[in-house]
């Protein structure tokens, strides 16, 4: 790995040395793809927009989509009704049910309290 020193001018106006390493890495992976003309077509255009080559193009949404993907399935999304009944589950929680409370006292027997 290149030590800061050793970027030093690649990129001057960029401090955290972390995100030039990330830019450096060596593409050794292929992806293909069949697509109809008219994707190509405005794929192309949207890459001469942005002023890269149409892989830079494809991969960096590519990869913009996937790391979403990703971050969604983590999250939990709820309504502000859902929220609210979240946050009252908290605050005030409903007894525990007759099972769990003998599932208590046996544990509490197992471990000695603890």
């Amino acid at each position: 790995m290149a030590s800061a020193l050793e970027l030093s001018g690649i990129l001057p106006y960029i401090s955290d040395v972390e995100a030039v390493m990330t830019q450096t890495k060596t593409r050794s992976e292929r992806i293909e793809a069949r697509t109809t003309a008219d994707t190509l077509a405005i794929v192309r255009r949207a890459a001469e927009i942005q002023g890269r080559s149409i892989s830079e193009f494809v991969m960096s949404a590519a990869e913009e989509a996937a790391r979403k993907a990703v971050e969604d399935d983590r999250l939990i999304r709820l309504t502000e009704a859902e929220q609210a009944r979240f946050v009252e589950a908290l605050l005030n929680p409903k007894a525990p049910a007759p099972a769990m409370q003998r599932a208590f006292e046996h544990r509490r027997r197992l471990t000695g309290g603890l």
